[in-house]
Order: C-alpha cells, then structure tokens, then sequence
C-alpha cells in the first residue's frame, strides 16, 4: 500500500489515469470546513549590513546559511535559488499566535546574522543587484530556469531576485455566505489586486525605477503563458482548478540520474493520455502542482501569493492581520465583498494577474482612484474586526499607522523607495 503524503496524494503508485487525476484535485485542493488556522510564509533578501548596495559573496552567504541551519526555528526555513531566506510558519489557531511564534523565529534568525555582518531586508524585489546569481544549483531549479526562460528574463528575476509576504488560510465551508469556499475563492481574485496595490514595495530593481510599483507582480505577470495564471474567473472553482492544473504545460520531468528532462508544450493531460516520455503517476501530479504559481494557489488550504515583502522589522505582519480579519471575520468579510463589486467591471473575464485590474494594481498601486477606494473600504473593515479575532493592540496600533501612512493618501511602500535608485 503506497504511504499517503501531507498534501493527500499517495506518494509514487501505479499510472495515474486522467479521471484519476481529476478526482483526486478536486478531493485534495479545496478541503471546506470552519475557517481556523493561519499561516504565514516570509522570504527576505540578505544583504551586508554595513552597505545594503554590496553584493554579498557566495561563501559568505554559504557560511551564513549553514549558521541559520543550526537554530532551533518552530517555522520550516528554506532558501531560494538566489539566497532569499524564507520562513515557513506552522499552521496557528489565532492570528496571534502565528504572529507571536513568526517574530520570535525572525529575532533568532537576525540575531545569528548581525555577527556576520548581514541583515535581512524587505523589498519585493532587489533593488541593488539584479541580475542576482543563482546561488542554488539543484535539479529542480536548473530545471525551473532553463522552462522559464524560453519566455525571457522574468523567470530568473523571480527566483533569484524577488521576495514576498504570502498568507496561508483555510479555503472555507461548503455552503454559502462570506465564509463560504466558493465566495473566498472570488474574493481572493478581487481583494488579491488591492493587496498588491495597497503593499506595493517593488518600485526599484537594480539600481533603477522600473514604472511599476510593483515590479515583483510585473515580473509574475510575464512569468509564462499559464503557468503563473489564475483559472478563468467563473464557474465552480473546484472543476476550473482541476482544469487548469491539467491544462498547464509540465515544467519538468524528474529523473533518478541526471539532469531532469525539460519537455516543451506538454501539458500534464497530454502526459497522462500518451504516457510519454514514461507514466505519470500521483507524485508527479503533486510535484506538477508546486511548479504553478498563480496569485492564489489551493493547497487544501488558499496560498495568497501577491504581495511584496514589506520593509522594517515587523512591516510583514500588517498584510498578515488586515488579510486574515477580512477573510477571517463574517462581517469585515461581507464589507470586503461588497467593496469588491465595483471592481469586478475593471477585472473583466480575464484571469489574475493578466486582466487590466492587476495591471492598474502593478503598476499604478493606491494611484488608481477604484482601487483607492476599495482600500480605504476593506481598511477600514479590517480595523474594526481586528479586535474582534483576538489582534493585540500592538498589531492593530500597526494597521492604523500604515492606514494613515500610506492608505488615506493614496500611497504605498514603493513610493518611498526613491532613496535606493540613486
């Protein structure tokens, strides 16, 4: 009997057939029940301390990696082709403790690089040093890069150069209302651009102002014809995920020897249907399942994916606290779903991140009066429903100031971001 794996999907096996496949995305992507946990994923760039513009040697950065590997971290910590440190959370009952176990992580973790000379900073991409080398030299992301870069340099800025907030939360009960999984998957797609707008901080990426203010989501955008798409916008999300995962060209097949083949156009149906270039089996659909990168995976759980690293030492867990009361809190749920309408007409039948309202968040952020408007709506109802789900008053404090920095205004992160371009 094939051991069963985290996600659900037994691991190896015998060929998988198409109806199987099928079934077993609709079982595994959107898992509905009481909303009740958060999760937070973080990647930080790593730079020098004494001149953030210095690029950092790889053996310093090797060095600096083996330190952080001893820590006793509650979060999983990985590394990212280019160095990117990131914190993966462990699923938390409350928002607080997610917060609460993140930020003891992060202290451990800068605590263990000030002696060597480095710190972490919160940009969605670098702004010092792009190209940025490749610092990782495995076969999935030799693999990653030589697909990605059939379509131009977008793939390898995203690997090496760009860092995020993303924000994990249970997909939502199988019934109506605002906490309904069919509704939170809607909102995720509209709310999803206001968040990239609202927490834009990628204006400036190598030393120069790109005309973006989020030039990570610009660089998701030109990822790849399907790979980083959202399915279409209507329909039942469990049959257009299903869909879409099987309709996405293979990134890679993986080999025990060797590099991993990199076939071109075939799609995971076409590879179930021909059984070339061997049979699929249940673990390469759950491998094929984390080489797409749409702004919101289902993962059992939803992965929002849209929103740039934020700068300071605790900028990271605003984003955190206003997604997780919006969707979290039946009423600042319902006040998200209603500022959301008037948005759903700049969207269009156009998936995320393509369609013209993601582009206006990109490159326009809270500059765009809908989008500004929407913000100060789903602000505002986030501010009130913080206390409601247990935020301390230090964390709500945060969302006000960030509310009266940048959102009354029609601002953003980015538009600070002059200093760096010189």
């Amino acid at each position: 009997m094939t051991a069963p794996s985290p996600d659900g999907i037994p691991r190896g096996g015998p060929p998988l057939t198409e109806e199987e496949a099928e079934d077993l995305l609709r079982c595994i992507c959107f898992k509905t029940g009481p909303p009740r946990t958060v999760g937070v994923e973080l990647e930080w760039l790593v730079h020098e301390l004494r001149d953030p513009r210095l690029p950092v040697p790889p053996r310093r950065l090797a060095a600096a990696i083996d330190t952080v590997r001893t820590l006793p971290l509650v979060a999983a910590l990985t590394f990212e082709p280019g160095g990117q440190l990131e914190l993966s959370s462990l699923p938390a009952a409350s928002l607080m403790e997610c917060l609460d176990s993140l930020a003891a992580d992060l202290r451990a973790v800068r605590e263990a690089l000030a002696p060597l000379g480095l710190g972490l900073s919160g940009y969605g991409v670098d702004p010092w040093h792009a190209p940025r080398a490749r610092v990782l030299h495995e076969p999935r992301y030799d693999a990653m890069e030589a697909a990605l870069a059939r379509n131009g340099p977008a793939g390898r800025a995203m690997m090496c150069e760009s860092a995020s907030v993303q924000i994990c939360l249970d997909a939502g009960v199988d019934g109506p209302g605002p906490l309904g999984y069919r509704r939170r998957w809607k909102l995720a797609h509209l709310l999803g651009a206001v968040l990239v707008a609202a927490f834009a901080n990628s204006a400036v990426h190598g030393g120069r102002r790109t005309g973006w203010r989020s030039t990570r989501q610009a660089l998701w955008t030109d990822l790849d014809p399907t790979r980083a798409l959202a399915p279409p916008p209507d329909g039942e999300p469990r049959a257009e995920w299903a869909a879409h995962v099987l309709d996405t060209p293979v990134l890679c097949v993986r080999t025990p020897h060797g590099p991993w083949a990199v076939p071109e156009g075939l799609t995971f149906r076409e590879w179930l249907r021909t059984g070339r270039p061997r049979p699929a089996d249940a673990d390469d659909l759950r491998y094929h399942l984390t080489t797409l990168f749409p702004p919101v995976r289902p993962r059992g759980h939803l992965e929002l994916r849209m929103i740039d690293a934020q700068p300071g030492l605790d900028g990271w867990m605003v984003p955190v606290a206003v997604t997780t009361a919006l969707f979290e809190d039946a009423r600042a749920a319902e006040a998200a779903h209603r500022a959301m309408r008037p948005l759903e007409a700049l969207a269009g039948q156009g998936p995320a991140p393509r369609n013209p309202l993601w582009r206006a968040a990109a490159r326009d952020g809270l500059a765009d009066p809908l989008l500004h408007t929407a913000a100060l709506a789903v602000f505002g109802a986030a501010l009130e429903a913080l206390p409601r789900i247990g935020a301390s008053a230090g964390v709500v404090e945060s969302v006000a100031a960030f509310h009266e920095r940048h959102v009354l205004g029609g601002g953003c992160p980015a538009d600070e971001l002059q200093e760096v371009a010189s």
